[in-house]
């Protein structure tokens, strides 16, 4: 037995048509049936663009490697090098640039 038995149909004008094509295309669904029923029952369908927090991971694994390669490394000959922490700030500072993009996206 079919789950969704009741149809229901409308008609649009050519700009209405244009609308809903436009802004299927930005919630990334080629789905006219899927969109249109989820829109219908829950009014909106929310997309965020992830890019930002990826990079963000990217940062966070490289800096991690980094520390624990500097760990190692003065527990092994006990020096710390100021070329590393150097290092390590601008890492950081990438990293709290790229969390205030992403906070200002939010906001």
């Amino acid at each position: 037995m079919q789950k969704r038995s009741i149809g229901l149909y409308t008609k649009v004008s050519e700009e209405e048509k244009e609308m809903i094509d436009e802004k299927m295309k930005l919630s990334g669904t080629n789905n006219m049936r899927g969109y249109l029923r989820k829109m219908a029952v829950e009014g909106y369908i929310v997309c965020v663009d992830m890019s930002n927090v990826q990079e963000l991971v990217v940062l966070l694994r490289s800096i991690t490697n980094n520390i624990n390669q500097i760990a190692k490394r003065t527990n092994e000959t006990g020096n710390f090098y100021a070329e590393e922490m150097k290092e390590l700030q601008k890492q950081y500072q990438k990293i709290w640039c790229s969390v205030e993009q992403i906070l200002n996206q939010f906001s």
